[in-house]
C-alpha cells in the first residue's frame, strides 16, 4: 500500500561496498606493523606465494607473503616457528578475511641476519681487523680514484656528480659489480682484486645506496671483509645511508655515511685551491707594498740625515731607484709566472673531464638528434599538407580559372589592367592575356556607347 510519503528506511550497503570500506579503514589506520607469534598452517602453492596463520595462546590472524618478498629469505619457515613479521594490515575483500600482507619475516628475538652480523663482527674484531693501527691513511689529494659499485645504481651517479663538482681533473675508474643478491659477494671480491691488478687507483670507494639489511648483506660477508682488509690500496666504505652500519665499515680504512660523502672525503675542492692562490697573491702584493713603503721611508730618513756631500746622496738615490725598478720588474715577472702557471692549471682542469660524463652527453646529443629528425619530418609533412590546402584554396579563387572559361585580362603599355574602354585611346598598344597564351594589339577605334565597343588590330 502506498502512503504518499518517501521511504524513510536507510540505504543498505552491498557486501562488496562494506568490505571495500572496511579495507580502506584498516589500511589507513595501520600503515605498517610488526607482529610476533607462532606460524601455523603454512601453505606454499606453485605460484610461489606463502599463506599461513600467525597465532598466540588466545588469537590468530591470516597472513600472506607474496613471492617478491619471500624470495629474499635465505630459508623458509616451518609450522611451529616463532617469528616476527613486518607488513600492512588489510582485508581480503572476496572472502572478508582480516589479514596481514607480510613484507619481511625473521625469527623471533634477534633475527638470523643480525645474529650472523654480530658473530662475524666479534670474530673479526678478535683477529684485530678493526684495529685503527692497521688502517692506512686515505690520501687527501688522490692521483686516481677507483669506485667499486653497480654501474646502474644511484651510488655511481652521486659519486661522479660530487667529483665533477669538486675536482674534475682527478681520473675515476669504475670496477662494476653486483651489490645485491647471491652473486654479489664473489663479484665484489673480484672487483677489489681487479683494482689491485690494475694498479692505477690510490684510493677505492666501495659501496652502494641504501636498502634493507637483506639488500646490504653482501657487505657483511666474511669474504668481502677480508678482501677489504687485505687490500693494499686505501679503502673507503660507503654502504647505504648514514644509519646503516656494515662489517665493511669496520674493516675499511675510512667509513663514509653515504656514497656522496665518500666522494667528498677523498676529493679536494678546487675552489678552495683557487681561493688559497688568490689569497697568497693578495698577501704577496700587500707585502711588496709594505716593503717598498719601508724602503721609501728609510730613503727619506737617510736623505734627511745626509746633508753633504750632495753628489753621494744623488748617487745613492739613483741606486735606490734602480733597485726599486728591478724589484718591481722581478715581482712583476714572478706574478706573471704565477699567472701563467695558474692559467696552465686552469686549462688542464678544463681539459680533464670524466669520460662517463662525455659518453652520457653523447648519448643525450644522439637522442636529441633523433628527436629533432622526427620533429622535422613531422613538421615538414604538416607544412606540405597546409601548402596543398592553400594551393587548393588559391585554385578556387585564381583568376587563371576565370581565364580558362573564356575571359581575358587586358593591360596597357604601363602594365596596368584596363577595366574601362575610356582608359584607352586609338593607336595605343595593349596586351590581352587568355587562359592559354597572350596577344599584343593596337587600338583603332573606341566606341563610346554603353556597350563600350573596342576595336583593335
Amino acid at each position: 500500500m502506498q502512503t504518499g510519503y518517501p521511504d524513510a528506511r536507510p540505504r543498505a550497503l552491498s557486501v562488496s561496498e562494506l568490505n571495500r570500506q572496511a579495507r580502506h579503514l584498516l589500511e589507513s589506520s595501520f600503515m605498517q606493523v610488526w607482529v610476533e607469534g607462532e606460524i601455523s598452517g603454512l601453505s606454499r602453492p606453485s605460484s610461489g606465494h606463502w599463506y599461513f596463520t600467525l597465532k598466540d595462546e588466545k588469537c590468530q590472524i591470516r597472513c600472506a607473503m607474496f613471492r617478491g618478498a619471500n624470495r629474499r629469505l635465505r630459508s623458509a619457515p616451518r609450522d611451529g616457528d616463532q617469528i616476527r613479521i613486518r607488513g600492512k594490515v588489510t582485508l581480503y575483500e572476496n572472502r572478508g578475511d582480516f589479514q596481514i600482507i607480510v613484507e619481511h619475516l625473521e625469527p623471533a628475538g634477534l633475527g638470523q641476519l643480525q645474529q650472523a652480523f654480530e658473530a662475524l663482527k666479534m670474530k673479526l674484531q678478535a683477529e684485530g681487523l678493526f684495529d685503527p693501527a692497521r688502517k692506512k691513511p686515505v690520501p687527501t689529494t688522490p692521483r686516481h680514484i677507483g669506485v667499486i659499485t653497480s654501474p646502474t645504481g644511484a651510488a655511481i651517479h652521486d659519486i661522479l656528480t660530487v667529483l665533477a663538482r669538486r675536482c674534475p681533473a682527478i681520473p675515476v675508474t669504475l670496477y662494476p659489480t653486483a651489490v645485491q643478491g647471491q652473486a654479489a659477494t664473489a663479484e665484489i671480491v673480484g672487483a677489489i682484486e681487479r683494482a689491485q691488478a690494475h694498479g692505477v687507483a690510490d684510493v677505492l670507494i666501495i659501496g652502494r645506496g641504501g636498502g634493507s639489511l637483506e639488500d646490504l648483506w653482501c657487505f657483511n660477508e666474511e669474504a668481502v671483509a677480508r678482501a677489504i682488509a687485505a687490500c693494499p690500496i686505501a679503502t673507503v666504505s660507503a654502504v647505504g645511508h648514514e644509519v646503516d652500519v656494515s662489517i665493511s665499515d669496520f674493516v675499511a680504512d675510512l667509513r663514509a655515511p653515504t656514497p656522496s660523502a665518500a666522494a667528498e672525503k677523498v676529493s679536494p675542492d678546487q675552489r678552495e685551491w683557487l681561493a688559497r692562490l688568490d689569497g697568497q697573491s693578495t698577501r704577496l702584493a700587500q707585502a711588496t707594498d709594505r716593503y717598498l713603503q719601508r724602503q721609501h721611508t728609510r730613503l727619506e730618513h737617510l736623505s734627511a740625515r745626509l746633508r753633504d756631500p750632495r753628489r753621494e746622496l744623488q748617487e745613492k738615490a739613483q741606486r735606490m731607484d734602480e733597485l726599486d725598478t728591478r724589484l718591481h720588474r722581478s715581482l712583476k715577472q714572478r706574478l706573471e709566472a704565477h699567472r701563467v702557471r695558474t692559467g696552465h692549471l686552469q686549462q688542464r682542469l678544463a681539459m680533464q673531464s670524466p669520460r662517463r660524463a662525455l659518453d652520457t652527453a653523447g648519448e643525450r646529443v644522439q637522442q636529441l638528434d633523433e628527436r629533432l629528425a622526427k620533429a622535422f619530418q613531422s613538421r615538414l609533412q604538416h607544412q606540405q599538407e597546409q601548402l596543398q590546402h592553400i594551393a587548393q584554396n588559391l585554385q578556387l579563387v585564381s583568376p587563371l580559372a576565370t581565364l580558362g572559361r573564356g575571359y581575358s585580362i587586358v593591360r596597357d603599355d604601363d602594365n596596368t589592367i584596363v577595366r574601362n574602354a575610356e582608359q584607352l585611346s586609338p593607336g595605343q598598344t595593349i596586351r590581352a592575356h587568355f587562359g592559354q597564351g597572350n596577344v599584343s594589339a593596337e587600338v583603332t577605334e573606341i566606341n563610346s556607347n554603353n556597350d563600350k565597343l573596342l576595336t583593335i588590330e
